[in-house]
């Protein structure tokens, strides 16, 4: 009996980290790559020079991201990620609303 209780236990304790340690790493990485993809066709869209803010802003945030996870804080790199992302998509806003404001001059 005291066997099998110390196999459950070490089989819940296995589990619960496999849980924990899992799941940030694989959150950061639909994050970073989200991210990635949007800050990449926000560059294809002229957004260094055309919405330089949100597009180095995105950009210095995707980087943190990066330097988080490799320090193993995927709570904090996928919270960098989201943020780059979040702004990438601003950039190309502020692209496409100037470009809608120079169609109709």
């Amino acid at each position: 009996m005291r066997r099998l209780m110390l196999a459950v236990a070490v089989t819940l304790g296995l589990l619960g980290l496999l849980a924990t340690s899992g799941c940030g790493g694989v959150y950061y990485t639909v994050s970073v790559n989200a991210a990635q993809a949007r800050l990449e066709q926000a560059r294809q869209m002229g957004a260094e020079s055309q919405a330089p803010y949100e597009y180095y802003f995105a950009r210095e945030h995707l980087h943190q991201a990066q330097v988080e996870a490799s320090e193993a804080s995927y709570s904090d790199a996928a919270g960098y990620a989201e943020t780059a992302e979040l702004y990438a998509q601003k950039a190309i806003d502020v692209i496409q609303t100037t470009k809608k404001s120079g169609d109709h001059k």
